[in-house]
């Protein structure tokens, strides 16, 4: 290979490695179920009420009240809208960059004798996108940038006495990644070209460990930790609209691209304390190793190959939430939540594809009993993911700004049976 040609490959990796989506963020505390969306995810940590414990606590399956299954379907709303004060290239501000998205779960847990229980669970842990469309002002670093992840987790628990309970699990994790950028060519009347890397994808697999010790009859403890999962994305490269010679001989050279990182571990501590006989106080803190995920190798093959290392410079981040549960007659129940979630990211780091900043959640839930088998619950979490200011210089062209809105909110409906 020459020296110009590898130039040439160093730079189409340069704007790939300054405009890669890996994740949506932060892990979701969401999966999809009321104790977890109408709780702001406090109550997840120390949940013994619902079959979900099979994701969010595997210790909390041995106290369960019977064998359990649910189900049930929630929906993402985003809204996502960029304001732009400098745009060295021109172009618009997006419009509303997110999609909303339906995602079903269920969770099931049998009871094996006293002592032994198991579990299954299908949820989305973390995924998200953003859609500014081809003529967004920093369509050099995204245009597109969408991640779907499934988790398929069995678990067991084990109540070793009255007060201590301890679970294990792993999550299998499948992972999807579709992300189209603009590719600038030279010249003063040359178009833009496209960059496309679509359905790049991989299975990855996550250990978890939970505990829960019932200190008083009021007072219950909860604590679990998950593992890091490493990802290495394959998937399809194109190149589109690249006219401009040599450029278009060196793209024309690959096809498939690859992309590793890492899920962070996590560790999430908390409490339940029954305040009286109908109503609960939660809480909870955890830390995540977002740092972990700042390292990331990218790789182009076809009929040549390459591989490129480099770090996002993200930050570990930290979180607390409160929750309140109140139970009525006709067993009805309500909850409510609030938690904070920091930013991973400085401003100064923060790019396109992925503007995470720190998350504000309020949460609410209502519950009802319809018979001793089955009940229902619908829940809801309004989520404020802070201004994303960026200030960004990608392919020689500078974009600044920041979201004049951006919040997410989720509804979730479930319906629960015990046996």
């Amino acid at each position: 290979m020459t020296h110009f040609k590898q130039s040439l490959l160093a730079l189409l990796l340069f704007y790939l490695m300054s405009s890669s989506a890996f994740a949506g963020g932060l892990y979701l505390s969401e999966i999809g179920t009321p104790i977890s969306v109408g709780t702001a995810g406090v109550a997840g940590v120390t949940n013994t009420i619902g079959a979900d414990s099979v994701v969010t606590n595997p210790a909390g399956m041995t106290l369960l009240d019977g064998d359990q299954v649910i189900g049930g379907v929630q929906m993402l709303v985003p809204t996502n809208r960029f304001d732009s004060d400098i745009a060295t290239a021109g172009g618009s501000d997006g419009g509303n960059a997110g999609s909303p998205v339906a995602i079903p779960s269920l969770f099931a847990v049998k009871h094996l004798n006293d002592d032994w229980s198991v579990g299954f669970g299908i949820s989305a842990p973390l995924g998200g996108g953003v859609d500014y469309g081809k003529d967004f002002v920093g369509r050099y670093q995204a245009q597109v940038s969408e991640l779907a992840v499934i988790s398929i987790s069995p678990a067991a628990a084990y109540q070793v006495n009255d007060k201590l309970s301890l679970g294990a699990g792993v999550s299998f994790i499948y992972t999807n990644l579709d992300l189209h950028i603009a590719l600038k060519q030279p010249g003063p009347f040359s178009s833009d070209g496209q960059v496309r890397m679509d359905g790049l994808d991989d299975w990855g697999y996550q250990g978890y460990l939970g505990a829960t010790y019932k200190a008083t009859d009021r007072l219950t403890f909860g604590a679990i930790y998950r593992s890091e999962a490493d990802v290495e994305l394959e998937g399809d490269l194109n190149f589109r609209g690249v006219t401009v010679l040599p450029l278009n001989l060196i793209t024309s050279q690959f096809d498939k691209a690859a992309v590793d990182f890492t899920y962070p571990q996590m560790v999430n501590i908390g409490f339940k304390y029954q305040l009286a006989d109908d109503m609960m106080l939660m809480a909870d803190v955890d830390w995540e190793d977002w740092s972990a995920f700042g390292d990331t190798r990218i790789g182009l093959n076809g009929n040549a190959s390459a591989l490129q290392s480099f770090d996002r410079d993200w930050d570990d981040t930290w979180h607390l939430g409160f929750a309140l549960a109140k139970k009525f007659v006709g067993n009805q129940a309500v909850t409510a939540g609030i938690s904070y979630d920091s930013s991973p990211v400085s401003d100064s780091k923060r790019t396109a594809d992925l503007p995470v900043d720190e998350q504000l959640r309020f949460s609410a839930a209502y519950g009802k009993e319809m018979s001793d088998q089955l009940s229902f619950a619908l829940g809801g979490t309004f989520v404020w993911m802070g201004q994303g200011e960026m200030d960004q210089t990608a392919q020689e062209e500078r974009f600044k700004g920041e979201f004049s809105t951006n919040h997410l909110i989720f509804l979730s409906a479930t319906m629960n049976y015990r046996f």
